[in-house]
């Protein structure tokens, strides 16, 4: 199985929202419109790709000088545990460099995930919740 990565400055949200939908993440996957929004307003997005067909997407908001959050990241359930999410977040790290912090808020089926691909797990975080 060959997976071809690749950042993109234009993705479609039907594509993001299929992926989105057999990775398992909780997206709005029935709001095509929304996800589009939410991909036109990244500053990164990183794809995977096997045989054409998106297989995992990453999505990030940053100012490439502090911070960065990872909004995304999704693997079709087929293609998981295979080290697709692992090198969306190395090729993202890789792009921000030294000197930005990278942060995520997990999926409660995630949490156990993340320190194993070199996630610090943090007890500070606070959020305002969204409506819808």
């Amino acid at each position: 199985m060959e997976i071809i990565y690749g950042f993109v400055e234009k993705i479609d949200g039907a594509e993001v929202a299929d992926v989105f939908r057999r990775s398992g993440i909780k997206r709005p996957v029935d709001d095509v419109e929304r996800i589009q929004r939410m991909v036109d307003n990244a500053d990164i997005i990183v794809t995977a790709k096997s045989n054409g067909q998106l297989v995992g997407v990453a999505r990030a908001i940053t100012d490439y000088s502090y911070c960065c959050y990872l909004s995304d990241l999704a693997v079709d359930t087929e293609y998981q545990r295979s080290g697709i999410g692992k090198e969306l977040v190395r090729l993202i790290q890789e792009k921000l460099g030294d000197e930005v912090t990278l942060l995520l808020i997990a999926a409660p089926t995630a949490v156990e995930y993340y320190p194993r691909i070199g996630f610090e797990k943090l007890d500070k975080a606070f959020s305002i919740r969204r409506k819808r």
